[in-house]
């Protein structure tokens, strides 16, 4: 936008008092029609009052919301242990990145080697019972032995079957692989995995101490999908569409703005204070960087947009609920001329404000947009 021009250079006038002293003072001369203000060249330039045109900007309609990152559900990981014990070892810190599959910390318990010693005692039967199973089948079959003999053989090798899988589940679940599982192998120290890859958030686990399976051990943040969460009044719903953009700042930051795009809008209304939730991307993966989840932000959505005329704030006036502009008449060797002229404005957005009734002014009248209150109010 080219709203503004160069200043003009202009001249104080030096008056001596009868003592013989000389002050310095600015000259407005006086003019018949009050709406008319004249300036030197020098208060013009030592005031640094400035010209510009009217043009156009584009004006948008906001609401006004706040709002905080976070990350799907998928990315955030509350670790515990399926089997309670003692935490043997546990050496990371917050903040430290966890892989999926890595060893957060173990734990101990005499208890995970009857476990192993069940599993393995089962195996070396099923093998019993599966010969006797089929031995059994084929002698029923045959009218040799009895149908009693057999069934009783099928239960007995289902039942070591199903207790061989639910055996074998919790040894997975115990991080032991059961194929490799041996009599030397077993071990009272199993270790708790990462479940995704992250952050360490949190980690309320330490050394010595007892860990129940309702315990949460660890807390993993998987960031790489932030969004933010802005909260939007009901009043306000019908306003906001996906796609719609998005400037917010940090709350500690107010001078550096960011943008994102409405992606979804939920359909569940918050009973407690009539609210819906905005998820948001941002249009800048580079931005993401600088935000953790849990950061609060304040944002306002761009729900319409409007091109209008425009002038600097600066350029208009109130006085008592009207509205008013300097528009530049004339200029003079020593001196330019200004007519304090009413205007009806709309908005005001980023230092401008939309001027409603344009047509009232010429094509490339030039205003005073920087000193003009100072003019207009003495």
């Amino acid at each position: 936008m080219s709203l503004f021009l160069g200043s003009l250079a202009l001249v104080f006038s030096v008056f001596s008092c009868g003592s013989g002293a000389s002050n310095e003072t600015m000259v407005i001369e006086e003019n018949t029609d009050e709406n008319i203000i004249s300036v030197s060249n020098s208060q013009f330039q030592a005031s640094a009052m400035q010209l510009g045109r009217m043009d156009t900007f584009q004006f948008s309609e906001k609401v006004h919301t706040t709002g905080m990152f976070d990350v799907p559900p998928g990315h955030k990981a509350s670790v515990s242990a399926y089997f309670g014990g003692y935490v043997k070892e546990s050496e990371l810190l917050p903040g430290e990145v966890a892989t999926k599959g890595q060893t957060l910390f173990t734990l101990e318990n005499p208890a995970y080697i009857q476990v192993q010693q069940d599993f393995l005692e089962v195996k070396n039967h099923i093998s019993f019972l599966k010969s006797d199973y089929e031995r059994q089948k084929s002698l029923s079959e045959e009218n040799i032995s009895s149908q009693k003999k057999f069934l009783q053989a099928e239960t007995e090798y289902n039942n070591a079957l199903t207790q061989f899988e639910a055996l074998k589940k919790k040894l997975v679940l115990m991080n032991i692989d059961p194929k490799s599982l041996t009599a030397e192998s077993m071990t009272s120290v199993i270790p708790v995995k990462s479940p995704i890859s992250g952050f360490i958030t949190a980690i309320n686990a330490s050394k010595g101490m007892f860990l129940n399976p309702s315990d949460i051990a660890i807390t993993i943040t998987n960031t790489e999908h932030m969004h933010m969460e802005l909260k939007v009044f009901e009043n306000d719903l019908h306003k906001i569409k996906v796609g719609q953009k998005v400037i917010f700042k940090r709350q500690n930051d107010p001078n550096k703005t960011f943008t994102a795009t409405i992606n979804l809008i939920n359909k569940a209304i918050d009973e407690e204070n009539r609210s819906v939730l905005v998820h948001c991307h941002l249009d800048s993966e580079e931005d993401e960087r600088l935000f953790i989840p849990g950061m609060y932000v304040e944002a306002e959505i761009l729900t319409s947009s409007q091109t209008q005329m425009a002038l600097p704030e600066a350029a208009v006036v109130e006085i008592e609920g009207n509205y008013y502009v300097l528009v530049k008449t004339n200029t003079e060797n020593e001196a330019s001329t200004f007519e304090k002229r009413m205007v009806k404005v709309g908005i005001t957005e980023e230092g401008y404000t939309s001027i409603l009734n344009p047509q009232d002014f010429k094509p490339n009248t030039e205003f005073l947009i920087s000193g003009a209150f100072n003019l207009i109010m003495e």
